[in-house]
């Protein structure tokens, strides 16, 4: 275990939606990454969440305590992390199984996509060539359930509206642009000549996490917080 990945407390700003005694419910600025990686080994949510809540340092992973669930770096939106190890069990089961958790994601994409509305079920695995590039893939890899829902267009771009059944790696970013319509700013997935045609350029992966409902892991309420769009992601009207 590399011990510059253990998350040390940080005084660093938290957007904090919801908390109580078990779970906390963070909205997420893009640029920011979720836990210590190579080349980050600070300024993480969870340097700024253990600063916050000591006691998370025990709960679950040494590496990444609370965490039960990710956002890319650039991707923007909320997220939940588990305060006890009561929680976060049923939290990781959940997420896990994808049948409590309803992640809802809004994002921009180049070109309208037709039909406006459908859903893609597909395998998502690694490009074994590009070990850092998932893919949509015939064999050997895991389901990925994505609907989409075109909510309105400007240009030559599009607002989309995104629910994942499934949570793999960059799913909605490979499923956007295995149909023919990546999302705008997406470095990996998506094409720097259309970016560079947009009235404003973007910075980054122009992805939302919007949404989440889930059962609280104690109480089992049914629960839902919402994230509003940062001024980047563009409505199409």
């Amino acid at each position: 275990m590399q011990e510059n990945m253990i998350p040390k407390p940080e005084r660093l700003p938290l957007d904090i939606i919801f908390e109580d005694d078990d779970i906390i419910v963070i909205e997420k600025a893009p640029g920011i990454i979720v836990h210590p990686a190579p080349g980050y080994p600070s300024g993480t949510l969870l340097n700024a969440l253990l600063h916050h809540c000591p006691k998370m340092a025990g709960v679950g992973s040494a590496t990444r305590p609370g965490v039960v669930h990710r956002l890319d770096i650039e991707t923007s939106g909320v997220m939940v992390f588990a305060k006890t190890n009561r929680a976060i069990k049923p939290l990781l089961k959940d997420f896990a199984e994808h049948t409590k958790i309803r992640k809802t994601y809004l994002g921009v994409v180049h070109g309208t996509m037709n039909p406006r509305k459908g859903t893609l079920d597909t395998l998502i695995g690694r490009k074994p060539w590009d070990p850092k590039r998932m893919a949509v893939v015939e064999t050997k890899g895991q389901q990925a359930i994505t609907h989409w829902e075109v909510l309105g267009k400007q240009g030559p771009i599009s607002l989309v509206e995104f629910v994942i059944e499934t949570g793999r790696t960059h799913q909605i970013r490979v499923h956007a642009s295995h149909l023919g319509h990546p999302i705008a700013g997406d470095k990996l997935y998506g094409s720097d000549n259309l970016d560079r045609r947009m009235v404003q350029r973007p910075r980054r992966q122009l992805l939302h996490a919007v949404k989440l409902e889930l059962n609280h892991p104690i109480t089992k309420r049914r629960m839902e917080f919402v994230s509003s769009p940062p001024a980047d992601i563009v409505y199409a009207r």
